[in-house]
């Protein structure tokens, strides 16, 4: 005779089945829990890392997409520049802001010290949009216009040159012929960045002036921000049409580095997903098969009266299935509830000096995106489902008449 079994009636004795030994079955459900919230927190810090990486190096003058001349990479002189109408406007999709600039090698000159640096020529209301100046701590006056002599250097740049607002500093370069070329100009604000390395490199100027010193018209960048990252391979492939003579490049084609470890998040995410999932799977092998082993007269009576090795073999399935469920949704709550918790960021600036070179701010805030959840879930239940499968081929190996001699 063989017995069939409404669903029910399975999960009614699944969940009979693991009230029956509650005390094991609360600490192996604390242990997914713990695990999926740990996860969860573990992913968004590393989504935060992620995004806090592309917006650094998207800010940090690259921008999404960039136009440079043939040779300007391996020689940055404005030798290599390009002209730009002044009417210019990009129509690329999903444009955010945009700017050109005149950005060469050079030397600064205060009364104390002499530093290389990189002077960038800047519309000043242009770079606000789309680089990291946006977002600086100011003391002293930002530039005016594309016409401003003033210049703005970083906060580690003054205390090395020993100088501060209002003091005249010396600027030298390579002009277009060739020859050196030296001006004076007036410190007009020190900016304060998310990394000192920013503020040691990069004095600005305006636009107009620096072409003026180097006595050419031309820009040796065009920079791009998009509002959406995925769009930038459509966007350079627009520009490389408009600037056929010019090559245009993605930032992480410009950033070969930092791309490598944007796309090292999402694998590190996996791995360390496995890692946690495999221990968790291990422990509910290992409880399952004790409750099997338990319970192996009661299987032996349930065999001995008809009932199918399948449906045997589904209500083991369905108790690990319970478990593991209602682990994996309180782990879900709990690591959303530590994300909430976490919103403002974390303070990460006594470690600032070891952390930039892995484009990392002084503040860490974590990033939750939907895609993670929903990969946490229908992977753990994964996790779940194929560590309920050796208990159950032992349940369904029961033999009848040997069970119910124990």
């Amino acid at each position: 005779m063989r017995t069939s079994v409404p669903i029910k009636v399975l999960a009614q004795m699944s969940c009979r089945n693991l009230w029956r030994h509650r005390r094991r079955n609360v600490m192996l459900l604390g242990a997914i829990v713990l695990a999926v919230a740990f996860v969860l927190l573990a992913n968004s810090l590393l989504r935060g890392w992620q995004a806090q990486m592309l917006d650094t190096v998207v800010a940090n003058l690259t921008g999404h997409v960039k136009v440079l001349a043939p040779g300007y990479r391996d020689d940055p002189s404005i030798q290599r520049g390009f002209e730009l109408s002044a009417d210019y406007q990009p129509a690329v999709p999903g444009l955010d802001g945009w700017t050109s600039r005149v950005r060469v090698p050079g030397v600064i000159l205060s009364e104390r010290d002499t530093r290389g640096v990189q002077l960038v020529g800047v519309d000043p209301a242009q770079e606000l949009q789309i680089s990291f100046l946006a977002d600086v701590a100011l003391e002293g006056e930002f530039l005016a216009s594309p016409a401003d002599r003033r210049v703005l250097i970083g906060a580690a740049l003054a205390e090395q040159l020993e100088t501060r607002i209002g003091r005249r500093i010396v600027l030298m370069t390579q002009g277009s012929d060739g020859r050196n070329r030296e001006a004076g100009y007036r410190i007009a604000g020190i900016y304060r960045a998310s990394s000192s390395s920013l503020e040691k490199v990069f004095v600005f100027t305006g636009r107009e002036v620096l072409q003026s010193l180097l006595d050419s018209e031309a820009v040796t960048e065009l920079s791009i921000r998009l509002t959406e990252n995925g769009q930038r391979n459509q966007a350079k492939d627009v520009l490389q049409r408009q600037f056929s003579n010019q090559e245009a490049s993605t930032w992480d084609e410009l950033e070969p580095m930092a791309a490598s470890m944007f796309r090292f998040v999402d694998t590190a995410m996996l791995i360390w997903f496995s890692i946690m999932m495999a221990a968790l799977a291990f422990g509910l092998v290992n409880t399952l098969v004790t409750a099997v082993m338990e319970r192996n007269r009661e299987l032996g009576m349930l065999r001995a009266i008809g009932m199918q090795p399948g449906i045997l073999l589904l209500q083991v399935v369905m108790e690990s299935l319970m478990i593991v469920s209602l682990g994996v949704l309180l782990g879900i709550g709990f690591g959303v509830l530590a994300v909430h918790w976490l919103s403002e960021g974390i303070d990460l600036s006594q470690w600032t000096a070891g952390i930039e070179s892995y484009y990392m701010g002084s503040l860490l805030v974590p990033v939750l995106l939907p895609y993670d959840i929903l990969r946490v879930l229908g992977l753990s239940l994964l996790f779940g489902l194929l560590a309920s499968a050796f208990p159950a081929w032992r349940a369904v190996r029961v033999e009848p008449l040997d069970a119910m001699r124990r």
